[in-house]
Protein backbone atom coordinates (compact mmCIF):
# COMPACT_ATOMS: atom_id res chain seq x y z
CA UNK A 1 0.00 0.00 0.00
CA UNK A 2 1.43 3.32 -0.65
CA UNK A 3 0.91 6.87 0.73
CA UNK A 4 0.96 9.68 -1.40
CA UNK A 5 2.84 11.63 1.68
CA UNK A 6 3.05 15.07 -0.51
CA UNK A 7 -0.50 14.83 -1.20
CA UNK A 8 -1.66 14.54 1.47
CA UNK A 9 0.56 17.34 3.74
CA UNK A 10 -0.60 19.39 0.57
CA UNK A 11 -4.62 18.89 1.40
CA UNK A 12 -4.12 19.51 5.03
CA UNK A 13 -2.22 22.47 4.32
CA UNK A 14 -4.78 24.09 1.67
CA UNK A 15 -7.62 23.12 4.31
CA UNK A 16 -5.63 24.93 6.75
CA UNK A 17 -5.43 28.02 4.79
CA UNK A 18 -1.81 28.02 5.15
CA UNK A 19 1.05 28.68 2.01
CA UNK A 20 3.96 26.46 1.86
CA UNK A 21 5.97 29.93 3.42
CA UNK A 22 3.77 29.90 6.36
CA UNK A 23 3.88 26.18 7.20
CA UNK A 24 7.32 25.95 6.64
CA UNK A 25 7.75 29.03 9.42
CA UNK A 26 5.91 27.38 11.66
CA UNK A 27 7.20 24.35 11.68
CA UNK A 28 11.21 25.87 11.18
CA UNK A 29 11.98 24.36 7.79
CA UNK A 30 12.63 25.75 4.67
CA UNK A 31 9.40 26.38 2.60
CA UNK A 32 11.59 24.40 0.11
CA UNK A 33 11.53 21.65 2.32
CA UNK A 34 7.69 21.76 1.79
CA UNK A 35 7.88 22.35 -1.49
CA UNK A 36 9.70 19.21 -2.26
CA UNK A 37 7.91 16.80 -0.13
CA UNK A 38 4.42 17.78 -1.47
CA UNK A 39 5.78 17.32 -4.91
CA UNK A 40 7.07 13.73 -3.55
CA UNK A 41 10.41 14.52 -4.62
CA UNK A 42 11.21 14.43 -1.42
CA UNK A 43 10.22 11.41 1.53
CA UNK A 44 10.71 13.10 4.73
CA UNK A 45 11.84 11.30 7.92
CA UNK A 46 9.19 10.17 10.54
CA UNK A 47 10.84 13.38 13.03
CA UNK A 48 11.07 15.81 10.18
CA UNK A 49 7.26 14.58 9.34
CA UNK A 50 6.09 15.02 13.10
CA UNK A 51 8.49 18.61 12.76
CA UNK A 52 6.18 19.61 10.13
CA UNK A 53 2.63 18.54 11.45
CA UNK A 54 3.54 20.09 14.66
CA UNK A 55 3.19 23.43 12.88
CA UNK A 56 -0.50 22.80 11.27
CA UNK A 57 -1.17 21.54 14.75
CA UNK A 58 -1.87 17.55 13.66
CA UNK A 59 -0.24 14.17 15.13
CA UNK A 60 0.74 11.22 13.11
CA UNK A 61 -1.70 9.38 13.40
CA UNK A 62 -4.48 11.86 12.27
CA UNK A 63 -2.46 12.43 9.23
CA UNK A 64 -2.57 8.80 8.40
CA UNK A 65 -5.72 8.09 8.89
CA UNK A 66 -6.80 10.72 6.79
CA UNK A 67 -8.31 9.63 3.61
CA UNK A 68 -8.22 12.88 1.10
CA UNK A 69 -11.24 12.82 -1.59
CA UNK A 70 -9.72 13.81 -4.98
CA UNK A 71 -14.28 14.03 -5.84
CA UNK A 72 -16.24 14.10 -3.19
CA UNK A 73 -19.87 12.39 -3.29
CA UNK A 74 -22.77 14.67 -4.23
CA UNK A 75 -25.57 12.55 -4.10
CA UNK A 76 -27.02 10.20 -1.51
CA UNK A 77 -29.65 7.05 -1.41
CA UNK A 78 -31.58 7.56 1.92
CA UNK A 79 -29.74 3.93 2.32
CA UNK A 80 -26.35 5.64 1.83
CA UNK A 81 -27.46 8.02 4.99
CA UNK A 82 -24.79 6.91 8.39
CA UNK A 83 -26.71 6.43 11.08
CA UNK A 84 -24.38 7.88 14.07
CA UNK A 85 -27.18 7.98 16.76
CA UNK A 86 -28.53 4.76 19.14
CA UNK A 87 -31.92 4.19 20.00
CA UNK A 88 -34.37 5.80 20.60
CA UNK A 89 -32.96 8.74 18.66
CA UNK A 90 -31.53 8.08 15.31
CA UNK A 91 -29.37 10.43 13.84
CA UNK A 92 -28.98 9.52 9.87
CA UNK A 93 -26.08 11.75 8.39
CA UNK A 94 -25.23 13.08 5.00
CA UNK A 95 -21.94 11.26 4.33
CA UNK A 96 -19.65 9.06 6.02
CA UNK A 97 -16.73 10.85 6.48
CA UNK A 98 -16.98 14.42 7.26
CA UNK A 99 -13.07 15.04 7.60
CA UNK A 100 -12.37 18.38 5.92
CA UNK A 101 -15.96 19.36 6.04
CA UNK A 102 -17.40 22.38 7.55
CA UNK A 103 -21.03 21.61 7.70
CA UNK A 104 -23.27 18.48 9.11
CA UNK A 105 -26.09 17.44 7.90
CA UNK A 106 -29.08 15.18 9.67
CA UNK A 107 -31.78 13.22 9.39
CA UNK A 108 -33.18 13.00 13.14
CA UNK A 109 -35.84 10.60 14.21
CA UNK A 110 -36.93 10.88 18.11
CA UNK A 111 -39.18 8.09 19.16
CA UNK A 112 -42.48 9.31 21.37
CA UNK A 113 -41.08 10.49 25.17
CA UNK A 114 -37.32 10.53 23.73
CA UNK A 115 -34.93 13.13 24.26
CA UNK A 116 -30.79 14.07 24.49
CA UNK A 117 -30.75 13.78 28.33
CA UNK A 118 -31.00 16.12 31.23
CA UNK A 119 -27.58 17.11 31.11
CA UNK A 120 -28.08 20.24 28.25
CA UNK A 121 -25.56 20.24 25.47
CA UNK A 122 -22.78 22.97 24.79
CA UNK A 123 -20.54 22.53 21.71
CA UNK A 124 -18.65 24.69 19.76
CA UNK A 125 -20.74 26.19 16.32
CA UNK A 126 -24.05 26.88 14.90
CA UNK A 127 -27.36 24.48 14.65
CA UNK A 128 -30.45 24.76 12.89
CA UNK A 129 -33.36 22.58 11.68
CA UNK A 130 -37.02 22.15 10.75
CA UNK A 131 -39.67 19.66 11.96
CA UNK A 132 -41.18 17.75 9.35
CA UNK A 133 -43.39 15.40 11.71
CA UNK A 134 -44.20 15.10 15.00
CA UNK A 135 -43.50 17.87 17.92
CA UNK A 136 -40.48 18.80 19.19
CA UNK A 137 -39.52 20.62 22.65
CA UNK A 138 -36.70 22.49 22.33
CA UNK A 139 -34.55 23.86 25.27
CA UNK A 140 -32.00 27.01 24.78
CA UNK A 141 -31.11 28.19 27.99
CA UNK A 142 -34.12 29.30 29.74
CA UNK A 143 -36.38 29.39 26.50
CA UNK A 144 -38.94 26.71 25.64
CA UNK A 145 -40.76 25.59 22.37
CA UNK A 146 -42.65 23.04 21.44
CA UNK A 147 -41.96 23.09 17.43
CA UNK A 148 -44.93 21.51 15.23
CA UNK A 149 -44.17 20.47 11.87
CA UNK A 150 -43.03 23.49 9.73
CA UNK A 151 -41.74 25.07 12.11
CA UNK A 152 -37.70 25.35 12.69
CA UNK A 153 -34.98 26.40 14.68
CA UNK A 154 -31.57 28.15 15.03
CA UNK A 155 -29.02 29.16 17.47
CA UNK A 156 -25.67 28.88 18.73
CA UNK A 157 -24.62 25.79 20.02
CA UNK A 158 -22.19 27.02 22.67
CA UNK A 159 -26.06 27.68 24.51
CA UNK A 160 -26.59 24.83 26.32
CA UNK A 161 -29.86 23.15 24.89
CA UNK A 162 -31.93 19.91 24.81
CA UNK A 163 -34.39 17.98 22.53
CA UNK A 164 -37.21 16.11 23.46
CA UNK A 165 -40.27 14.44 21.44
CA UNK A 166 -43.55 15.61 22.84
CA UNK A 167 -46.82 13.67 21.99
CA UNK A 168 -47.70 10.32 20.60
CA UNK A 169 -45.83 10.23 17.91
CA UNK A 170 -42.47 10.32 16.58
CA UNK A 171 -40.68 13.21 15.47
CA UNK A 172 -38.77 14.58 12.78
CA UNK A 173 -36.14 16.77 11.63
CA UNK A 174 -33.81 17.89 9.55
CA UNK A 175 -30.85 19.44 11.02
CA UNK A 176 -27.28 21.02 9.93
CA UNK A 177 -24.39 22.33 12.17
CA UNK A 178 -21.06 23.66 11.95
CA UNK A 179 -18.39 22.44 12.72
CA UNK A 180 -19.58 19.05 12.50
CA UNK A 181 -20.24 17.40 16.35
CA UNK A 182 -20.48 13.81 15.62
Amino acid sequence: MSVDIGGRLRFIRARQKLSQRALAKRAGVTNSTISLIESNQMNPSVGALKRILDGIPMGLAEFFALEPESRRKIFYRSEELTEVGKKPISYRQIGDNLFGRSLQILKERYEPGSDTGRVHLVHDGEEGGIVISGKLEVTVEDERRILNPGDAYYFESRRPHRFRCVGGKPCEVISACTPPTF
